[in-house]
């Protein structure tokens, strides 16, 4: 049954991950074999926020998706919990570039169905529904369609349906990706308040250094394809990180990140 309730719900101590020297490949015609993510040791503290940035097509979404058991692995393992991953976990949650969200449903109706699985009443689904609309600042827009909404609203209806699950991971793969500088700010503004009430241990793909500078404990810089990881810079500025205030330490992280990510032999690293 699920944790009693959006805000209540405790989440310390859990969400721990540890990939052992995990790696996938994928078998192609002609009977060659494609390795997608090279073996790959990572642990991620329970509640921390870690993104994953490198090359297009060097495994962090093959890395992402292993850990929600959506995609085998080849060799090693993943563990969340102690507990290994050997298929998709109600545990974890997602949300992608592409909000997935049913346009016959109101945004109410989408993130109530997200809680159609627990053993609650429909008034107590309406309740926490009404509350994760209200954390992501869509209160007033819960009888409106996914089509009436902007791509920022839409990504916040998409947010509030993970969170109101209270998933111990959450995993996102580009979720910011489509949309505009401005909004993107505000998601980030939003999307940290939310971790910040649930500590939900969250894993976010990216291909922009600044964003996963700003939001995130750890970034970890992925090598060109087959993918594993070169390099780890922790994070240690206070948030709020907006780019406009932040100095000398943020620009030599991130100088030394492009670095990384423009050495054309960072796959041998």
């Amino acid at each position: 049954m699920m944790s009693a309730a959006i805000h209540a719900n405790d989440m310390s101590g859990v969400g721990r991950i540890y990939i052992k020297n995990a790696a996938v490949s994928f078998n192609a015609p002609g009977r060659r074999t494609i390795e997608a993510l090279a073996p790959t040791e990572l642990v991620i503290d329970s509640g921390s926020f870690i993104s994953l940035i490198g090359p297009s097509g060097c495994g962090k979404s093959t890395l992402l998706n292993a850990v929600g058991g959506f995609v085998p692995l080849s060799a090693g393992s993943i563990e969340l919990d102690d507990e290994p991953v050997t298929g998709i976990n109600p545990d974890v949650g997602v949300v992608f570039q592409q909000y997935a969200l049913f346009p016959w449903f109101t945004a109410l109706g989408n993130v109530m169905f997200a809680l159609k699985r627990f053993k609650i009443s429909k008034e107590e689904r309406l309740s926490r529904a009404y509350a994760a609309l209200k954390e992501v600042g869509l209160d007033g827009r819960e009888s409106t369609y996914p089509g009436q909404l902007s791509g920022g609203m839409r990504q916040r209806v998409a947010l509030a349906r993970t969170f109101v699950t209270s998933p111990k991971v959450l995993l996102m793969d580009e979720p910011f990706g489509a949309l505009d500088a401005q909004t993107r700010v505000v998601m980030h503004d939003i999307l940290l308040r939310v971790w910040e009430a649930h500590k939900a241990t969250v894993i976010f793909v990216t291909h922009d250094v600044d964003e996963a500078l700003i939001l995130s404990d750890k970034v970890h810089i992925m090598s060109a394809g087959p993918g594993r990881i070169i390099d780890t810079m922790e994070v240690a500025q206070e948030r709020p990180r907006h780019i406009d205030a932040l100095g000398e330490q943020f620009l030599k992280n991130r100088n030394h990140i492009i670095k990384l990510l423009r050495q054309p032999g960072a796959a041998d690293h």
